[in-house]
């Protein structure tokens, strides 16, 4: 037992391992919800070591399909953080990951598109598809761990993670099939290479001073034949953005490698 306790520091293993039962019998693709998915402690302290809201280091993107801060860079890591996403991209993790996933996975040691977000009053993230390429390793993207860090968030704040199908006739989302409350030490893992449209279902409408933490890492793997080699994400207009010409424009470039960092912020 105490083999075991300092093997795996960080995680709840026995509780993910339990999660991943249902995993490939879930809709509308591979996923499940572990909830303790860190050591307590674990995740106290990573809740505490989030960057103000309001400080410059956040990277922001704010037009109409996504609303959100992020930071990737491992030197602004505090300890905790910088532990933790060292653990999650190590060996002895992505072997359990892999046996779980039944798909042998690759790390991303960069956080790619990765690392920590974070939604405030108004926060949104439109469906979408997710890159399916690595830019730089030249791999698919297989599986992201989300995790969520926000002790004050409640269910009636809104920023449910939402899971779509996909429309029957066009690639776009269809139904929403499941809605996930992002409550705190919860983890979504689920797959990313089966049309697997996913965004925020509801928009945050938390009191100032509360907001939407999570941890996002993302896993690889070796890409198959006639693999979709899109290196953005595809994002998808709301039913009150249907028709907009501005949006479907922003989508447009959003999507293109060259093109993006021009509709990040507008």
């Amino acid at each position: 037992m105490k083999k075991e306790i300092k093997k795996f520091p960080f995680i709840q293993k026995a509780l993910i391992e339990n999660a991943f039962l249902s995993y490939k019998n879930n809709a509308p693709f591979d996923h499940c919800v572990v909830d303790g998915f860190l050591n307590s402690d674990i995740a106290d302290r990573i809740a505490d070591e989030f960057l103000d809201y309001e400080s410059d280091e956040w990277y922001c993107y704010k037009n109409a399909i996504e609303d959100k801060k992020a930071l990737n860079n491992w030197n602004l890591f505090p300890k905790t953080t910088y532990q933790l996403f060292n653990y999650l991209n190590s060996k002895d993790f992505l072997t359990l990951l892999s046996k779980w996933v039944g798909v042998k996975l690759f790390p991303d040691p960069g956080l790619n598109g990765g690392g920590w977000h974070c939604h405030g009053e108004g926060g949104n993230l439109n469906p979408h598809l997710d890159y399916s390429i690595h830019p730089k390793l030249g791999l698919q993207r297989k599986v992201n761990i989300i995790i969520y860090v926000s002790k004050e968030l409640k269910p009636e704040h809104g920023g449910y993670l939402g899971l779509y199908e996909q429309s029957s006739h066009e690639k776009k989302p269809g139904k929403l099939i499941k809605e996930i409350i992002p409550m705190f030490n919860r983890a979504v893992i689920f797959d990313t290479t089966q049309n697997s449209w996913h965004g925020m279902s509801r928009g945050l409408c938390q009191p100032k001073g509360i907001y939407r933490k999570s941890l996002a890492i993302y896993y690889l793997c070796k890409p198959p034949k006639n693999v979709d080699t899109r290196g953005k994400a595809l994002f998808s207009a709301r039913k009150d953005q249907e028709n907009d010409a501005a949006v479907e424009n922003l989508i447009k470039l959003r999507s293109g490698l060259q093109t993006s960092k021009q509709v990040y912020k507008q």
